[in-house]
């Protein structure tokens, strides 16, 4: 093997940005119910739901608001009671323009009929409770949580990862619900393994959450399940909750280019959506409430908040304190990942983690210089990809040698980026390389 095909197969990547953890010690406040939500209709990858109310109906929490029979897609429900006020075109952080159902409160907090424990009594069963749930990947991704657990084949799902890694800078929710809820992870494990075939599971935490680690590793150890749980310390590297890379770092196992975890025997969920699902098959209250981390400069009170989805992103910054400064850049999610928002006005969304609000002057981008070829970009991406090479044939326009560098395999980590010296965009130009391959394809 030469020298370059040994350096490159020994690469795992990664960054070590510092982690800013500054709320890990601060328990979860509950928000009370706002006045006023908006429920926009995607909230998860795939395609939208339906509004399945109209202007002026009477609502109650846990009630269903949006539908959809195309096969990805999750229902969404109401977290307050009142009447639809509304329906307005909302754009989101991704830039798309998606209608909206407008509830106000009536203050009662009435709950819906519909709001009960399922019965599950097969697999079947259970696959139709976790649609109904409308749960999602709440980490951040998305994904219907119903179709995850619903391989092709699954009897060749031999490993279910609970992502707990939390690899991104700031953002300390996840690990609130394993010092908080450790007994609703566990019980959540519990009712997925009963009906998928897995041997090994294994609940995925990085080293700088010792305690997190010794919590679940101490209930794991008084309890018993039908196949082998175990909690992996894994090493403190972004991007180690990707999903690809978790598998990796969990099993050595590598998911080919354009597959899905289940091509290699794994199904991955996020430590928080499991958590959801033993609650919700315990009470029968769909996903209607998030916990999402505050912090950054500009927000005067940091802290852990559980809100109801559809809350305008304005009010929870209220509910901590409000601004300290005047906000130059609002992010939905982490500093790696996340997303620039227009304003405050927008609602919390089922995938959103984390609001941060940086001040202007720390939102001052680095000047650009030129590439000077120094690799790092190379050496820090996880999918072992060449983006100051996929820089260079986007901006000459050869979508052919985008492709030959297999762009679309690029998850948009922005290790890339926070690599190079020069600061330049890379991740921006991944993102946009991504979006001409598949618009050539299209043609």
């Amino acid at each position: 093997m030469a020298i370059w095909q040994r350096w490159r197969a020994h690469t795992h990547g990664g960054v070590h940005p510092p982690q800013y953890k500054n709320t890990a010690d601060s328990a979860t406040v509950e928000m009370p119910p706002p006045e006023k939500i908006q429920l926009p209709m995607l909230q998860h990858i795939g395609a939208p739901c339906t509004p399945v109310v109209k202007i002026g109906d009477e609502v109650a929490a846990g009630q269903v608001i949006g539908d959809s029979d195309q096969a990805v897609c999750a229902p969404i429900h109401s977290g307050i009671s009142g009447k639809v006020t509304g329906m307005p075109t909302l754009m989101l952080p991704g830039g798309r323009a998606v209608q909206a159902v407008e509830i106000t409160s009536d203050g009662q907090q009435r709950i819906h009929e519909s709001v009960k424990p399922p019965q599950v009594n097969s697999r079947d069963d259970f696959l139709k409770a976790v649609r109904a749930s409308g749960l999602v990947g709440i980490g951040g991704a998305g994904f219907p949580t119903h179709i995850k657990l619903a391989p092709a084949d699954v009897d060749a799902i031999d490993t279910l990862i609970i992502n707990a890694a939390e690899c991104e800078p700031f953002i300390t929710s996840d690990y609130r619900e394993c010092m908080e809820n450790p007994q609703d992870i566990l019980d959540g494990i519990r009712a997925t393994v009963e009906f998928l075939p897995v041997r090994q599971v294994v609940i995925a935490i990085e080293r700088n959450k010792p305690d997190a680690i010794q919590e679940l590793s101490q209930r794991v150890a008084e309890a018993a399940y039908s196949c082998e749980v175990r909690v992996k310390g894994l090493p403190t590297r972004y991007p180690q909750g990707a999903e690809k890379v978790l598998i990796a770092a969990c099993t050595g196992r590598r998911v080919p280019p354009g597959q899905l975890p289940a091509q290699v025997g794994c199904v991955v969920m996020n430590v928080s959506t499991v958590a959801a699902l033993a609650r919700y098959l315990r009470t029968g209250m769909p996903l209607v409430q998030k916990r999402l981390t505050l912090d950054g400069p500009a927000i005067a009170k940091p802290g852990n908040v559980l809100v109801t989805i559809g809350t305008p992103i304005r009010e929870v910054v209220e509910f901590c304190g409000g601004y300290q400064e005047t906000p130059g850049k609002l992010l939905m999610g982490g500093p790696m990942m996340g997303l620039a928002l227009m304003d405050d006005e927008l609602p919390v969304l089922k995938q959103n983690n984390a609001i941060l609000a940086f001040g202007v002057e720390d939102a001052q981008p680095d000047p650009v210089g030129p590439c000077i070829r120094c690799g790092r970009c190379i050496r820090a991406c996880p999918m072992q990809l060449m983006p100051t090479s996929v820089d260079i044939a986007y901006h000459a326009g050869d979508v052919d040698a985008m492709r030959r560098l297999s762009v679309a395999t690029c998850m948009e980590c922005g290790c890339c980026s926070y690599s190079c010296p020069a600061h330049r965009p890379l991740v921006q130009t991944m993102r946009l390389a991504k979006d001409a391959v598949r618009r050539a394809a299209a043609e």
